[in-house]
């Protein structure tokens, strides 16, 4: 009898790199992003039947079980298990960072054009983040340790503003010292602006789990508490893998358009850059977002001396011998 499949685990080993690369591969497969309602729910259903069951559905494989619990994986939240936005999903990054990102290193001479495509950048990434924020908590009231209270919705906004407000001072500071300079410093300008504009909209579209922590797991399953100290280690981890899937596209692409526009490659066809960039950035981010996914394990762990003292309390009840818990540390 054939070993039942694990479905509750990514297919590949996920203490290596290659191993995460491989499971991210699948996950923000941009053709995931083109799946209906209906394919997505069968997919649900396939797979929450098998962890039931045990039993493989009519029709289905072990190769067509995966293909299945992948599908729903790049869809369905894995904390609160609700499908997520479909533009929010990480396989639609790279059909829309394509868009945005091509725009954005092609029109950055003026600033109309600064401020529109930067605003239109950190809408999308502000919606990215919080549809893979970490956790279950769903942002509604947020109260703070010195009794003030945010209605719903409050919080959301001053987030979002203050990570626009970063990327569109940071383009438009930069962009007015490189005037003069050679045209390539220039093209870097917008991703220098996205470098900057991470390290704020991340941590504030998350900033719930910041202020409220996030779901900490012990090696069994079982919530030991929510830990601040895990939510801010997750959060740094995402911005770092963020800037990483941005370094081709925005450096590359930039590198590479210059080069070519030297050598007077569009001079009879001056549009011809934008879908060239455009091209070019949705084949870096292709491959760039699960290499920079894969840089650290989504189901992170922690040290049990690491985390909160209350929390490790509560973990030591559970298993004496624990030396480590885990949490999502989202994408």
């Amino acid at each position: 009898m054939a070993k039942p499949i694990d479905l509750s685990k990514p297919k590949w080993d996920q203490s290596t790199y290659m191993g995460r690369v491989k499971h991210f591969l699948l996950i923000t497969n941009p053709l995931n992003c083109l799946a209906s309602d209906e394919d997505l729910d069968m997919a649900k259903r396939v797979v929450e039947e098998y962890k039931k069951t045990k039993v493989l559905p009519h029709g289905y494989d072990e190769d067509k079980l995966w293909a299945a619990k992948y599908l729903y994986d790049s869809a369905f939240h894995p904390d609160t298990g609700e499908k997520m936005l479909r533009i929010g999903r990480m396989s639609a990054q790279a059909p829309m960072n394509a868009i945005i990102t091509g725009c954005m290193i092609t029109f950055y001479k003026t600033k109309p054009a600064i401020v529109f495509w930067q605003w239109l950048n950190q809408t999308f990434n502000a919606i990215v983040n919080y549809t893979n924020r970490s956790g279950d908590a769903v942002i509604t009231t947020n109260s703070f340790d010195d009794g003030f209270c945010f209605p719903h919705g409050r919080q959301l906004l001053a987030s979002y503003c203050a990570a626009c407000g970063g990327a569109l001072s940071t383009a438009l500071y930069l962009n007015s010292k490189v005037k003069g300079m050679n045209p390539l410093f220039a093209r870097l300008v917008p991703f220098a602006a996205v470098c900057g504009a991470n390290f704020i909209n991340i941590p504030m579209m998350r900033s719930n789990e910041l202020m409220s922590g996030t779901p900490v797991f012990a090696p069994e399953g079982q919530k030991v508490g929510d830990s601040k100290i895990a939510a801010r280690t997750g959060i740094l981890l995402v911005c770092i893998s963020r800037v990483a899937m941005a370094i081709p596209g925005m450096t590359l692409v930039p590198i590479l358009t210059n080069t070519a526009v030297q050598k007077g490659l569009f001079c009879h066809y001056p549009l011809a850059v934008i879908p060239f960039q455009i091209g070019f950035v949705f084949l870096c981010v292709t491959f760039a977002t699960p290499l920079g996914c894969a840089f650290f394990d989504q189901k992170a762990t922690m040290s049990i001396n690491a985390v909160e003292k209350e929390i490790k309390e509560n973990a030591l009840k559970l298993s004496p011998k624990i030396t480590s818990v885990y949490y999502n540390k989202g994408l």
